[in-house]
């Protein structure tokens, strides 16, 4: 059975709610006379008014500062953000700005001079640039929780009070400016804290010391794990993972599972009973070496460059017709240092499925960049089979799909999706005349999409070098090990492991993402015992962190595939 918020558990002491954070609170404060500074630190969506009516306002402060009130105002912030936010609806400049430079300085001694005897609580956005407290807490939130009150209104991007704009501009300005500095200032003061809340349930934080916050990252750092995935419903959903993960109805359907992608999903902490959410970014961050290996971290710095999620079109439509950016692009245009080069694992499929792969043979580019545009313009349907290739695709074929290259998944797949980690520079070229889920018509960038479609990439180049790639390098009585990809172009290595018994896999000084891709159950083991083993349901989406080195696949219920993704050497 999948597991739909996967834990681990973690000896130690959790503060579970409001009351028995303000007990454990105002026993750390009752260690001070005279003069004493509560530093609140929040990532922007934690709930300023939750917190004050809920917290602040029963420890009972002589004196309340919102760290907030020091920003700058929206037009100084356009002018220092305004390039990087852009007025484009879906795509900004990754910024390298830092929270101290949206803060005035007279604003923030300001505050400081209305630190009082007794105590002095300071929340909110940037509070220890006010005063880094005598007991700091930060208080944090999941990147999904975030997006979820965007759309619902709930909350806007920091200070704008644009609570009711459109969700992608929302999105667009989180993404690439305020969740980048945002970011930043985290990192920079966690290791201070005191304390670390989990605010992402509204009204039910729960609070664990800087001790037991480091040994939950020492523990995922050294242990196979899964990151707690979300689902999300489109406009092209189908009913696959509805059926096997045992989801709710969804009007829309269920278009994505995100469940290996750390820059979007959280990591969890069971203590005693209580979970406790973690975004997974803070374990890229505390942990780099251990989790990613010194070889991927110095190549890649401290993120995450392997991404696994699900799309789902099991009765359902097509994705929209699209094309990723080339790496020169990328970075002249967004800031980002590498591309979103992918792959199509096909975990099932129905009879007649197919994804659009590249040019068909003979085809004249600039008519088909004339039909885009008159698609776009008039609402006719584009003619995509006089252009584009439609390649017939059954279970466990992959797909590969460096940038540059034409494509989308067609009706009728589960395409496990094993690609490079930034995600959301795509560029749409057709939706088959669809609106998104709001009404409005999906963002289509033809002007993008022409300038790095590459136009060699044609039939015969398809058929050769991005669909049935697969290559037996092992093959025993005990298992069969095979390449399934990914293109020379990428970096990314895939393997396939097909045994009745169990493999064992050295690492190399990678982190290691894998699937199970078929079969009921395995089990992570370690040889020396240095880990608990570790089972994995069909589907479910693990991590391995590089300081493992030495594991084993073990099948626990007949035989199993596995599919792994690491960097290459």
């Amino acid at each position: 059975m999948y597991d739909l918020h996967p834990s681990k558990p973690l000896k130690g002491t959790v503060y579970d709610g409001y009351p028995a954070i303000v007990e454990k609170l105002k026993e750390a404060l009752s260690a001070y006379a005279g003069q004493v500074v509560l530093t609140l630190d929040f990532y922007h969506g934690v709930s300023n008014e939750n917190v004050l009516t809920e917290l602040i306002d029963a420890l009972d402060p002589n004196t309340i500062l919102f760290a907030d009130s020091a920003k700058r105002s929206e037009a100084e912030i356009q002018a220092i953000l305004g390039r990087q936010i852009t007025d484009d609806r879906v795509f900004g400049v990754l910024t390298t700005e830092v929270l101290d430079s949206l803060m005035d300085s007279g604003k923030i001694e300001e505050l400081r001079s209305h630190i009082s005897d007794g105590l002095t609580i300071i929340y909110g956005v940037g509070a220890s640039l006010i005063h880094p407290g005598d007991i700091h807490v930060y208080f944090d939130i999941t990147r999904w929780e975030i997006q979820l009150r965007y759309r619902s209104g709930a909350l806007d991007n920091w200070g704008v009070g644009n609570y009711d704009e459109d969700i992608l501009r929302k999105y667009k300005r989180g993404y690439f400016v305020e969740w980048r500095i945002f970011d930043r200032y985290k990192f920079k003061v966690l290791p201070d804290c005191d304390f670390y809340v989990d605010a992402s349930t509204l009204g039910h934080p729960k609070m664990i010391d800087r001790q037991t916050y480091d040994r939950g990252m020492e523990l995922f750092a050294t242990n196979p794990f899964r990151l707690v995935p979300y689902f999300d419903e489109g406009i092209w959903g189908g009913t696959w993972m509805q059926e096997h993960f045992d989801l709710p109805q969804k009007k829309n359907n269920y278009a994505w599972c995100f469940d290996g992608v750390p820059e979007e999903n959280s990591i969890c902490l069971q203590i005693g009973k209580t979970l406790v959410d973690i975004p997974a970014i803070n374990l890229v961050h505390a942990q780099p070496n251990a989790l990613l290996g010194r070889r991927v971290h110095a190549r890649f710095g401290k993120e995450f460059p392997i991404r696994f999620d699900f799309l789902d079109t099991i009765h359902g439509g097509n994705l929209s017709l699209q094309v990723h950016p080339l790496t020169e692009y990328i970075q002249d245009h967004f800031g980002m240092h590498y591309t979103q080069d992918e792959s199509y694992y096909i975990l099932d499929a129905q009879p007649g499925a197919h994804v659009y792969l590249g040019l068909k043979e003979g085809a004249d580019f600039d008519a088909f960049i004339d039909d885009l545009y008159k698609a776009q313009e008039t609402g006719c349907r584009f003619p995509d089979e006089k252009y584009i290739n439609a390649i017939p695709v059954k279970k466990h074929d992959h797909v590969l799909i460096p940038a540059g290259t034409i494509h989308c998944s067609g009706a009728g797949t589960m395409v496990l999706e094993i690609s490079a980690t930034p995600y959301i520079f795509t560029f749409k070229l057709y939706d088959w005349g669809r609106v998104g889920l709001d009404g409005k018509p999906r963002p289509v960038n033809i002007d993008r999409g022409k300038e790095n479609i590459q136009t060699d990439r044609r039939t015969k180049w398809i058929e050769e070098n991005l669909i049935h790639r697969d290559r037996i390098l092992e093959k025993t009585d005990a298992y069969t090990l095979e390449r399934t990809g990914l293109h020379e172009l990428e970096f990314i290595d895939t393997l396939r492991y097909s045994f009745d018994d169990q493999v064992t896999i050295e690492m190399h000084d990678s982190v290691d993402m894998l699937n199970l891709i078929e079969g009921k159950a395995v089990q992570v083991v370690s040889p020396t015992q240095a880990f608990e083993p570790y089972t994995i349901h069909y589907a479910e989406t693990f991590i391995v962190p590089a300081s493992v080195q030495t594991y084993q696949l073990v099948a626990t219920h007949g035989p199993v595939k596995v599919i792994r993704a690491n960097i290459k050497s």
